[in-house]
């Protein structure tokens, strides 16, 4: 449903107001009225008297909603012209011209379209990217299935600090191993073994202890 209104006989040029009538015309009548607020041009207060008439039409005589009417068509047409005179020199008089114009605002009940918020529009005719395990080129051979990952479990080696390479270049070298706190425990509950006497072997014969010499010089005196 369209609402129209007419201005008329206003006292400016069409040419002038054509300029600022070209700014607003495709656009909501709320929008085309704040931005002729702030339009430094005389003719955008003639304009926007027009506009507001236009939107009153539409909500009194059709009770259309005034945020959904849009400018779908404004013009402006010439009307009468003033004549007059200035005096010059030698009683000549030039003529001077003093336009008018005819203003014309149709609206419409459009409804404003929907605009997703961004960042959750889902992309329209987007192809979802395919893994390179599942990708086959048409007419190409079947590929073979995927070799799974080797996962390492080998616990990660924790990286040397400066100060512990420091610390261990510092330490003497020894092929002792420092007991842990479990076996230091376990040894003090372990009883000692006895003594083993040893016996001293040389290549050859293997010398006689000190009793079994006693015992043979015994024989040999008897």
């Amino acid at each position: 449903m369209e609402a129209i209104a007419t201005a008329k006989f206003v006292r400016m040029a069409p040419r002038k107001v054509r300029f600022v009538l070209d700014t607003v015309r495709g656009k909501y009548a709320r929008e085309a009225l704040a931005q002729l607020q702030f339009t430094p041009n005389h003719a955008a207060v003639e304009i926007a008297k027009v506009v507001k008439s236009a939107c009153a039409n539409a909500e009194s005589n059709f009770g259309l909603n005034a945020d959904a009417l849009k400018i779908v068509r404004c013009f402006v047409d010439g009307g009468p012209t003033l004549k007059r005179v200035q005096p010059r020199a030698q009683g000549r008089a030039y003529r001077i011209l003093k336009r008018t114009s005819h203003i014309t605002v149709v609206v419409e009940d459009i409804e404003r379209p929907v605009v997703p918020a961004k960042g959750r529009a889902k992309p329209v005719g987007r192809r979802q990217p395919l893994l390179a395990a599942t990708y086959r080129r048409p007419g190409a051979a079947p590929m073979e299935e995927a070799v799974a990952p080797v996962e390492n479990d080998e616990a990660p080696q924790p990286i040397e600090t400066v100060e512990e390479v420091a610390t261990t270049a510092a330490a003497p070298a020894t092929d002792e191993v420092a007991a842990t706190p479990a076996e230091a425990v376990l040894a003090e509950d372990t009883p000692a073994d006895p003594p083993v006497a040893t016996v001293a072997a040389t290549e050859g014969t293997p010398e006689a202890t000190p009793a079994a010499t006693a015992d043979d010089k015994a024989e040999q005196k008897a």
